[in-house]
């Protein structure tokens, strides 16, 4: 079902679903504006969601040659709220458009729902529009890197502890229950289950040899830390690591991050980045100790 709406140049279309045409066209303009920002202005999981996910809407802006310029993805279940991203393309900037779909996704989302948009790469443009919308800025995601050069410390896992490697389709239902009780108060990762995981088990970077479990003499997992490679250029991510809040206090974090980061060293990549909020002090604690620093910020941006 879709909304057309046509204007002088182009036309605005509000959608359910993306078909298998509109998917290419959306990952190819994500990818220009990557080029362009150095940052990619839609997350993984909307990525990974475009085919699937029949709970969003979509928004596309398109020119009458039929090149799409501009996409808005708004996702209506986010229990804290509606949350949105939007792109245009670089070459059609500075004409309005950006303008066209925050209106379009304000209209969507609703005049009583509390839309959160995120500006990804946290650029002057998307603080401008935001402004002029009258959002305010509202969560700051950091993301750190450090060089992999040079030794790094062997881990000191606390007494009786072993670490071991995730195997698929043996470790899955209690990952996501230690992912979940880890990241209780996280808006996103907390919310994980099984399609989640396996969704990203099917993704061509999934190495279960970089998916790091730590567990007791009793086999019960108490942390994880799961690393992925990025490739062109090619560096590697702490993908997700978290840590049984009973478990806290032990050092069992710092060793899990040691030991996902020399997994990637010994790969033979040079670089690591991670994302952390900026409001978890202790966790962007552990890894300014660890040599990481802050390399740019996705913001979002709320309506009063």
């Amino acid at each position: 079902m879709a909304e057309r709406v046509t204007q002088t140049t182009t036309t605005v279309e509000r959608s359910d679903r993306l078909d298998p045409t509109q998917v290419d066209q959306v990952l190819k303009l994500a990818a220009a504006a990557a080029d362009t920002d150095g940052a990619d202005p839609l997350p993984e999981q909307v990525v990974i969601g475009l085919r699937d996910v029949a709970s969003a809407r979509h928004l596309t802006l398109t020119a009458p040659t039929g090149e799409m310029i501009g996409y808005a993805h708004l996702d209506p279940t986010d229990p804290a709220g509606p949350v949105a991203e939007l792109v245009v393309h670089p070459t059609h900037r500075r004409r309005g458009y950006g303008r066209r779909l925050l209106a379009g996704l304000l209209a969507a989302a609703g005049p009583t729902a509390a839309l959160r948009v995120w500006a990804h790469g946290d650029h002057p443009s998307a603080a401008a529009l935001a402004l002029d919308h009258d959002l305010v800025r509202d969560r700051v995601l950091l993301q750190l890197r450090r060089k992999l050069a040079g030794p790094l410390p062997e881990p000191d896992l606390p007494a009786g502890v072993r670490m071991r490697s995730f195997v698929p389709g043996q470790d899955d239902a209690a990952w996501v229950a230690l992912n979940a009780k880890a990241f209780a108060d996280h808006p996103e990762q907390g919310r994980w289950e099984l399609p989640q995981l396996h969704a990203r088990i099917a993704q061509p970077w999934f190495d279960p040899a970089g998916f790091l479990l730590a567990e007791d003499p009793a086999g019960r997992l108490l942390g994880f830390h799961w690393t992925k490679v990025h490739t062109g250029p090619a560096v590697g991510e702490v993908y997700v690591l978290g840590v049984d809040p009973d478990a806290h206090g032990g050092g069992l974090g710092r060793a899990l991050t040691l030991a996902g980061l020399r997994h990637l060293a010994a790969a033979g990549l040079h670089r690591a980045m991670l994302y952390v909020d900026e409001s978890n002090t202790a966790a962007v604690r552990l890894y300014t100790r660890l040599g990481f620093l802050r390399w740019s910020a996705d913001v979002t941006y709320r309506q009063r």
